[in-house]
């Protein structure tokens, strides 16, 4: 007789910041404008597992950000939005586990393995995904699942979009996190 099978652990998709708010900012200074459709993907396969799923949403204290309680841009992305059973947490800085009990709440259900996605890659998706990973919990970043604006650095250069991207996800992958393609992710997903 065969012992039962240990079900595996679950794994968490977090999605940082998808709300009304981000589409306001201007398409040409941002990269991977597939992102969304990416995100939508993941979360119709998470709920397809029975997998749990985070959204993260940001509430500014800055009068007159897009952000702010109230006003429209902090309600969900229609496609994105959370049904009634997923955890929502609010922040009001960069990184989600901040103030926010998600911690906690991850440890209480036994799930140590975060997917992390959202936007933008160099502020919450890398500001949540570091503490993540300083936290102890095993954090993926989809790579094809976030994107960022273009910027200037300290020296007043300006880099695209990509770069500042593809910076982000360089200082994560291997400190923090295990950066990986959406294709990857739900490959694990499907076998796990």
């Amino acid at each position: 007789m065969n012992p039962p099978a240990v079900p595996a652990a679950p794994s968490a998709l977090i999605i940082i910041d998808m709300q009304k708010g981000m589409q306001r900012m201007p398409a040409h200074t941002r990269n991977n404008p597939g992102a969304e459709a990416v995100i939508a993907s993941l979360l119709q396969a998470w709920r397809q597992a029975g997998q749990p799923v985070v959204h993260v949403r940001h509430l500014s204290r800055t009068p007159g950000s897009p952000f702010w309680p109230g006003q429209d841009g902090v309600e969900w992305q229609p496609a994105l939005a959370p049904l009634s059973h997923e955890h929502v947490v609010d922040k009001h800085v960069p990184d989600a586990f901040t103030h926010s009990q998600l911690a906690r709440w991850l440890h209480q259900r036994g799930i140590h393995r975060l997917v992390v996605a959202g936007v933008s890659t160099n502020n919450s998706v890398e500001a949540t995904a570091r503490s993540g990973g300083n936290l102890g919990f095993d954090v993926r970043v989809v790579a094809d699942g976030c994107y960022a604006y273009a910027q200037q650095d300290f020296d007043g250069v300006a880099h695209s979009a990509q770069t500042v991207h593809a910076m982000a996800l360089a200082n994560l992958h291997g400190e923090y996190a295990t950066v990986q393609t959406s294709a990857e992710v739900l490959a694990a997903l499907a076998g796990a």
